[in-house]
């Protein structure tokens, strides 16, 4: 519903861990032949504003923002416009560079972080509205105005329950918001409880709500969500071609053979990502400056292929697709494309 409006202002992080997957592989791309996927990692989404609401819904503290960016991954990964870095990756850049809540707040940090994943954006965001639509205010309610609340759980009276999120996308070479987009939903039926509404829900356990998950999207405020995640979603997509695709050049060594895996001295502040395949090569001559006595020319066979299977920070491993006999200081580049 809403459309995705570029934006010339810094950027604006909040502070929330970061998220993502990309285990399954996305149905049919409608990437097309546009060139190269844009890359891109999701933050979870920021739910203070609506903390108190969500407690009340569900009668303790739930990540819904870890929910719902879970959901709004698997809409992306299911489309297959854009390439999403995997939760775990994420989870691993953010323990070994020793990330607080207020580092990814600062937009340096979010820069940096992009450029170690090796991503084209960013996306950040905030649930804005996570409760019911009733135009009563019940005992314990937030303000007094008619309307929409944004809190749920306050009254008995039948209500709908309506969810509001917001996003932008960070550029993380320059900080700037290059795209923002919104997404709302409302429950089609009504119910005198948010968690209520319908099918056989069976709650949650560790402070967790699986909200991919139809006994959970049974419920009215499960059917909300489902909903604003779909219209934020269509935003993103629809707005693809305002992310600008970083062209990484990988150029490395190969650092051990140990048996059928190949230990690269590259990995994600190179741009290196699982899934690449890259050439390898091994210099056979060099031709140097007479007066200088400088390299001036290689001389280069191809030994193989590899394709790489895990990536860190400075390394990465690769399995063989093609070729043998790899040794130590083979130089390893992209395959163009």
């Amino acid at each position: 519903m809403n459309t995705m409006r570029s934006a010339l202002c810094g950027v604006l992080v909040a502070p929330f861990a970061v998220a993502v997957l990309g285990a399954q592989a996305p149905a049919a791309s409608t990437a097309g032949s546009a060139g190269p996927r844009v890359r891109i990692a999701v933050l979870d989404f920021d739910y203070a504003t609506v903390h108190s609401g969500v407690s009340a819904i569900f009668g303790q503290n739930v990540d819904v923002g870890r929910g719902i960016t879970d959901l709004l991954v698997t809409h992306l990964v299911e489309d297959g416009t854009y390439s999403v870095i995997e939760r775990q990756a994420l989870d691993r850049i953010l323990a070994e560079q020793n990330f607080s809540n207020s580092d990814r707040a600062d937009s340096s940090t979010a820069a940096r972080l992009g450029q170690l994943l090796g991503v084209d954006a960013i996306i950040v965001g905030s649930i804005t509205q996570f409760g019911n639509d009733t135009r009563t205010t019940g005992v314990g309610g937030v303000g007094g105005a008619l309307g929409r609340v944004g809190l749920g759980g306050f009254n008995q009276k039948r209500s709908k329950a309506v969810v509001a999120v917001t996003a932008r996308l960070i550029d993380v070479n320059t900080g700037e918001i290059l795209a923002t987009a919104g997404g709302e939903g409302e429950s089609k039926r009504t119910s005198t409880s948010m968690a209520g509404g319908g099918g056989s829900w069976r709650g949650f356990g560790a402070g967790g709500v699986n909200f991919g998950s139809s006994d959970f999207q049974n419920t009215i405020i499960g059917e909300a969500v489902k909903a604003a995640v779909e219209d934020l979603s269509a935003d993103v997509i629809a707005d693809r071609e305002r992310v600008p695709t970083r062209v990484v050049t990988v150029e490395g060594l190969v650092a051990a053979v140990l048996g059928d895996q190949i230990i690269l001295n590259v990995g994600s502040q190179a741009g290196v990502k699982v899934g690449d395949q890259l050439s390898v090569q091994r210099v056979t001559e060099e031709v140097k400056d007479p007066a200088t006595g400088k390299i001036i020319h290689q001389v280069s066979s191809q030994v193989g292929i590899l394709r790489v299977v895990e990536v860190r920070d400075v390394s990465a491993v690769a399995a063989v697709v093609s070729g043998t006999g790899f040794q130590v200081k083979d130089v390893v580049r992209s395959i163009a494309k």
